[in-house]
Formats: C-alpha cells, sequence, structure tokens
C-alpha cells in the first residue's frame, strides 16, 4: 500500500513512487533537532517506559528529537502524559499490515520528510543501552551513513543472551553477512542502528518497497550498504536480555527459518532492486 500524505507543498515524484504503509499520526510536536531517534514498538509495556525514562535521564531529546513508531499496541503502554513526561516528540501508529520492516518504512518515510539528517534506530524492548545514542549522533555528525551497534565489541557487552541466538549471531548471520557484503560486521541481528539520510534515500537501496514487510530489511541494509560503498562502522554497546525472559518477537522453529531464508536471499542480492 502506497502512503500519499505528505507534511507540506507538493509530493516529489520520488514520493509518489514510494510505498509506505499507510500509518496515522496521534502525536507530533515538530523538528526540533537535525537528528531523531526511533523507536519501533508493539506490546511493550513496562519495557518501553523504562527505556524512555532511561533516555530522558540521559537528556536524549536535547540532542534528538525521539519518534514513537507503534505496530498497534494493545496494551495501553503509550499513555499520552507518560509520553509528554518522556520528552517524545511523535508517535506513529501503523494502520497497514506488516511488521518490523513496514513500522521501519512508515518512520523513516516521515522523518525523511520532516528533514531530519539522520536517524538512530532502537529497539523499544529496553534491551539496549541508550547511553550510546550521544556516539551514534557524533558518528553521523562526522560523515558516517551507517553505524551498527555491536555486543562483541571492545567496550561492548551482551548480557544472558540465549545461547543459540549467540552462537547464530557469531558463527552464521556476521559471518555470512560479512562475507556477501565485504564488510566486517560482528553483529548484525541488532535493530540498535544509525543511518544518514543520504543513505535512506539512494534509489540504489529502494528502501521504500513493499518487499519489506517482516524482517528483511535490517539484513538487506548490512549486505547493500557496504556493497554501494557507504562508510559503514560499528560501535561498542551493551545489550541486556532480563534474567529468564527472552522479549522477542521471533521464536521457536519456525520463525528461525523464516529468518535465515531472508539472511540467505539477502546475501544473495534477492532483495535488490530491478
Amino acid at each position: 500500500m502506497t502512503d500519499t500524505t505528505y507534511t507540506s507543498g507538493r509530493p516529489s515524484l520520488a514520493q509518489l513512487t514510494r510505498q509506505v504503509p499507510t500509518f496515522d499520526t496521534p502525536l507530533w510536536l515538530g523538528r526540533l533537532h537535525p537528528y531523531c531517534v526511533i523507536i519501533p514498538v508493539i506490546n511493550e509495556g513496562d519495557r518501553i517506559v523504562s527505556l524512555l525514562a532511561r533516555m530522558a535521564a540521559l537528556a536524549i531529546n536535547q540532542m534528538a528529537d525521539i519518534i514513537i513508531v507503534d505496530g498497534g499496541s494493545t496494551d495501553n503502554s503509550l499513555a499520552h502524559d507518560m509520553l509528554m513526561v518522556t520528552a517524545v516528540r511523535g508517535l506513529l501508529v501503523k494502520t497497514a499490515p506488516g511488521k518490523l520492516s513496514a513500522q521501519l518504512r512508515c518512520a523513516y518515510a516521515f522523518a525523511l520528510d520532516q528533514g531530519y539528517e539522520g536517524i538512530v534506530t532502537i529497539d523499544g524492548n529496553d534491551k539496549d543501552d541508550p547511553q550510546a545514542i550521544p556516539r551514534f549522533i557524533n558518528a553521523l555528525r562526522q560523515g558516517v551513513d551507517f553505524v551498527q551497534a555491536s555486543r562483541f565489541l571492545t567496550g561492548g557487552a551482551g548480557e544472558n543472551t540465549p545461547k543459540s541466538r549467540d552462537i547464530a549471531i557469531r558463527f552464521i548471520h556476521a559471518p555470512m553477512l560479512s562475507i556477501a557484503s565485504g564488510h566486517d560486521w560482528t553483529d548484525t541481528t541488532q535493530g540498535f542502528r544509525a543511518y544518514s539520510r543520504k543513505l535512506l534515500l539512494d534509489p540504489r537501496l529502494a528502501i521504500f518497497r513493499d518487499a519489506f514487510m517482516t524482517y528483511e530489511l535490517l539484513a538487506y541494509l548490512s549486505y547493500r550498504a557496504p556493497k554501494l560503498g557507504y562508510h559503514c562502522i560499528e560501535l561498542p554497546s551493551v545489550r541486556r536480555y532480563p534474567q529468564g525472559e527472552v522479549p522477542t518477537k521471533i521464536g521457536g522453529l519456525k520463525g528461525n527459518l523464516m529468518l535465515m531464508l531472508m539472511l540467505v536471499r539477502a546475501c544473495f542480492g534477492g532483495y535488490n532492486p530491478k
């Protein structure tokens, strides 16, 4: 489904031809900073409240605008008063089908239309330490196009990571994308990332396509951006899984098989624009 609602003026040809799931905007207070932090959520409960409180304590809102993109939560975790107290400037609610990649297309299209120079994305499940966000923004300011968080670099840490996931990242996912892209990645499944405006608008990536509906977009960008010569780096970060709980929307044999098929397709150029 193509979204044709724009912030001001006549839409460009690129806007008219891009495929963006429809979404509502129940909260938008306007752009204050050149950069924004986008947080995809769906039924995150107390986890999103905790993350926003941590970001408020770090004064992230003093360097970037905070925008939440909701995939259709039903848990009442995004109360207006809570969003105001934690300095959230925007709430988008996806109304079309799709999962994470569809949410991200909504948020990235909105942010680009608002004129942001770069975007940081952090998961709303409170596993990632937002203390790394200023370093991501500083890298964007210095001309980096793609920043990937890594728990495996010196200065990073992974706590309570399920053993099967740790093995899959270290010995399957990251090595495959490193070989295919020509860039040395260590932590490719993380959604904690940053992108430049230039990268997201590049028609050779063409991220605004309905090919990206579930979890395809993350692997695709890790493969495609280095191939196109973009400046990509990893920065250390801390990723903590809570004891006795694995907050994830992907699980079981079927979910992991789906991710593996997406990875293989990405590595062989299966998502490249025609």
